[in-house]
């Protein structure tokens, strides 16, 4: 008696053409909408005192991932703001670190507000796929500490 195998196939049931159209696409509305919610009111909730570390968190996340943007050339012009909107959030983590109470000041809830105008200029501009390629580009550049990763 022959041997046979015992290999399974699995089926994906994925349709392969809507994924690669999903993929070139531009990012839906209802998932920028999520992220815009996130992001806003964490800035909000900096602007009132009242932020946590994971809003601190999620507006570190965009600052980083526009930064990304930047030095790839898709929105260049936002390197002030960034650079504001940087000191602001390590000050902010420094006060935290004394009080435990984090809050930003006016310059940096303007920087922050302008940051997140790029970014969502930046977001909407490309294909979800090219995004998510930054997202992981970012990803990467911080776990090798590159020569702008500022450690807190």
């Amino acid at each position: 008696m022959r041997k046979v195998c015992k290999r399974k196939v699995w089926s994906t049931n994925i349709n392969v053409v809507a994924h690669a159209i999903a993929g070139a696409a531009i990012t839906d509305e209802s998932s920028l909408n999520k992220l815009r919610l996130g992001e806003l009111s964490a800035l909000e909730a900096m602007r009132m005192g009242k932020g946590t570390i994971e809003d601190w968190r999620l507006l570190v996340d965009m600052l980083n991932i526009t930064q990304t943007f930047m030095r790839y050339g898709i929105g260049p012009e936002a390197k002030e703001d960034c650079n504001k909107a940087q000191d602001s959030l390590f000050n902010a983590a420094k006060r935290y670190e004394k009080t435990k109470k984090m809050g930003l000041d006016g310059q940096g809830i303007t920087a922050l507000q302008n940051v997140h105008e790029w970014h969502d200029l930046q977001r909407t501009s490309v294909a979800r796929s090219v995004y998510e390629d930054m997202i992981e580009k970012t990803r990467n550049y911080i776990r090798s500490k590159g020569s702008e990763v500022v450690e807190i």
